[in-house]
């Protein structure tokens, strides 16, 4: 009996000390976060579908994260939001008083053997994503490329940012590559509102890579109108707002061809990732990973959402985590051929 008694006073005292230290875990992130100022860097211009995402987040999260800093948002443009995943990795402070948003297709990067990724996507303290994306391209109502028999075998020109690190870029490249199309791909504008504006000129006539999140909350008038036309769907299930528009997967040539494809468009599901440096102290990373989690489900978040026409659809932190260690583990054949199918990076 004695025995026993000294064995529960044990675990007794066991499960005391793991209290009381979880316990002063959650008190020192609330002692540190108090009146502190938490940085929010955004990889892509004012006014562009992710800074959209980004400040709807940052009107929100300081309210769920212990002691309730203040959050101050800005932008950091720069090669489709690489130079912002450099800083936050290199140069932003690790001691989760930074995080940012890039571009869902930049911690790919590595993977593909581009060159300017100065960090390693594997150790990012991934927050968590917004949402879930399907990516379209779409044409110009005058364009005269009507479906994807039509670009198949006509011209398309649509505009992108910096080769192979954008979307905008990316599919398109992919398209050609994979399934046949005809997209020509015209660089060098900053953001994705500089691209609709060249549609809008004529100096394009279509956009490739396009988030149907972001046109919903950037341009629903122009779906509304149909100014636009879909051409295909770039991801790896249909929308379910678009049940009619062909899904590029199902145009696969070969099994390797659907496997690459697979590799490729599982980046979407990342949809628009937030992710802090490596190396933040354990308490406060989870203290920032939970509070994203909190805020993609507060009603004052989502009312602010659904009035700015967002779509948002958690995605862990640790989901995040787990699925770049999955794609960054698939076998290399299937890397190999992803690769052939991708662009080089800035050229």
């Amino acid at each position: 009996m004695t025995h026993i008694t000294q064995l529960s006073k044990f675990a007794f005292a066991v499960c005391a000390f793991a209290a009381a230290a979880t316990t002063a875990e959650a008190q020192s992130a609330e002692a540190f976060y108090k009146g502190k100022q938490v940085n929010l860097t955004i990889g892509y211009p004012a006014g562009t579908a992710y800074d959209v995402y980004s400040r709807l987040l940052a009107r929100h999260i300081g309210e769920h994260i212990p002691g309730k800093p203040s959050i101050l948002a800005q932008n950091m443009p720069g090669a489709a939001s690489l130079k912002a995943a450099n800083y936050i990795y290199n140069v932003a402070p690790k001691d989760g008083t930074a995080f940012g948003g890039i571009g869902r297709a930049v911690p790919m990067v590595p993977l593909y053997g581009g060159e300017g990724a100065q960090f390693d996507p594997l150790k990012f303290t991934y927050l968590g994503s917004m949402n879930k994306d399907v990516s379209l391209t779409v044409s110009w109502h005058t364009s005269g490329v009507n479906n994807l028999q039509d670009a198949m075998t006509k011209e398309l020109i649509v505009g992108g940012s910096a080769m192979g690190l954008d979307d905008s870029t990316v599919m398109p490249y992919v398209a050609n590559k994979l399934i046949g199309t005809k997209f020509k791909i015209v660089t060098g504008y900053q953001g994705g509102n500089e691209s609709l504006i060249a549609m809008e000129r004529g100096e394009v006539n279509g956009r490739s890579g396009w988030s149907y999140a972001s046109m919903m909350a950037t341009r629903p008038d122009w779906w509304r109108d149909k100014k636009i036309i879909p051409i295909v769907q770039m991801g790896l299930e249909k929308h379910p707002d678009l049940p009619d528009v062909p899904l590029i997967m199902d145009y696969a040539k070969n099994d390797e061809d659907k496997k690459a494809l697979e590799l490729i468009l599982a980046s979407q599901y990342l949809g628009r990732p937030f992710l802090a440096p490596p190396g933040v102290p354990a308490d406060r990373a989870k203290a920032l990973q939970d509070a994203f989690a909190a805020t993609m489900a507060d009603k004052g978040f989502l009312a602010d959402a659904k009035k700015g026409g967002v779509e948002v659809s958690l995605v862990t932190g640790q989901e995040t985590a787990d699925l770049m260690k999955k794609l960054y583990g698939s076998p290399k054949n299937i890397i190999a051929r992803a690769t052939e199918a991708t662009p080089p990076i800035g050229k």
